[in-house]
């Protein structure tokens, strides 16, 4: 017998349907889990799970898709194509930069690098899905331009530091602030070992340890500024750092989260919308983030 999991959380969806899902997932006695669709409806009921880390670092939204194209995936490319397909890529420099960067280089080992679900990379911190990288890279991708400048807080395993290296050039320069230094150690090797490995050597693309609450002062003002955690509020050194027609993409709430776009204006005017739903680790201090670690 299928018993129903918690259901019903209205959020935006974005993968290229012409109308909005109702979504049903119940769960079967040995945790596997099937879907169903109802008719068209103007919501979208997302899951809420009794663990909550397991959609840590996912759009609640796109996290369904999973059960439509299943997770045989074992090819960087082919990952890619699969975010293409359903619309969650739609520029061919996001497609280019997230092909020349493998995935399975940032991925602990033992774990399917290509699946799209976040993974858990140790000191109670994760990688985010591939999906939700892509979605970021794709609203930050004007502000990505050669010779510009990205921060990356919470920047874990180094992916999307990497990422944001490639696209902005030599003449760019991308900062990764991490607060638990083993994980800097480790996204060193990391982007050692990929494309990247050249910027990092020349001294564009830069990791620090460091409460990335507060930015990275040295290479400010950024016109691109990403954040891997949820911040209960927006912190107010990040919007100083963030170049007057900069942009920053950040999980904001605590049990309820929203992906905030953050424009600052050319006025110095800050302008904040909401892009989806999503469930992000929280963006706090190393003490909290460590305990009962």
């Amino acid at each position: 017998m299928l018993s129903p999991l918690v259901l019903a959380y209205t959020c935006r969806y974005c993968a290229p349907l012409n109308h909005l899902l109702t979504f049903t997932l119940h769960q079967h006695h040995h945790h596997r889990h099937s879907l169903a669709i109802s008719a068209p409806s103007t919501t979208l009921s997302c899951l809420h799970t009794p663990n909550p880390r397991f959609l840590t670092g996912n759009s609640l939204v796109f996290k369904m898709e999973r059960f439509f194209s299943g997770s045989g995936i074992n090819k960087n490319k082919a990952m890619v194509e699969h975010l293409q397909r359903y619309g969650v890529i739609n520029s061919k420099k996001v497609a280019q930069v997230m092909e020349t960067v493998d995935r399975a280089l940032f991925v602990p080992d033992g774990n399917p690098p290509y699946v799209d679900s976040p993974m858990q990379i140790g000191y109670n911190a994760t990688i985010s899905a591939p999906h939700m990288h892509a979605t970021c890279l794709e609203l930050l991708q004007e502000n990505l331009q050669p010779g510009m400048h990205a921060l990356d807080v919470g920047s874990g395993t180094g992916y999307l530091t990497a990422c944001f290296a490639l696209m902005v050039g030599p003449q760019g320069c991308a900062v990764g602030v991490e607060h638990i230094p083993e994980l800097v150690a480790s996204s060193i090797k990391n982007i050692e070992k990929s494309a990247a490995a050249p910027l990092l050597k020349e001294g564009s693309l830069k990791l620090h340890a460091g409460d990335g609450r507060l930015g990275w002062p040295e290479c400010a003002p950024y016109d691109a500024i990403h954040v891997g955690a949820a911040a209960p509020e927006i912190p107010q050194p990040l919007i100083d750092q963030l170049k007057p027609g900069g942009r920053m993409v950040i999980p904001v709430g605590n049990i309820f989260q929203d992906l905030k776009v953050v424009d600052k204006n050319l006025d110095g005017s800050i302008s904040i919308r909401s892009e989806t739903s999503v469930r992000y680790v929280p963006l706090t201090s190393r003490e909290a983030q460590l305990r009962d670690y």
